[in-house]
């Protein structure tokens, strides 16, 4: 990474947060950090096909399983 991004975007699926990562990758996203832990928490950071990165974080769904 040269340059820091003028923006950050991060991301709170409808869907899953694993279907998600997984659509983005089949879109041309590549996979920067993987901070997912096996708990559930934690989130992936990609980048799109420019390099501009972007956080993938839990969907209110995931959220919920962790709780119950």
């Amino acid at each position: 990474k040269t340059t820091k991004n003028r923006i950050h975007l991060c991301l709170r699926p409808e869907a899953s947060r694993e279907q998600e990562v997984d659509r983005l990758l089949g879109l041309g996203a590549t996979l920067v950090a993987d901070l997912r832990n096996p708990d559930g928490s934690g989130w992936a950071v990609l980048a799109d096909p420019e390099g501009n990165e972007f956080c993938v974080l839990r969907s209110e769904s995931d959220r919920a399983a962790m709780t119950s």
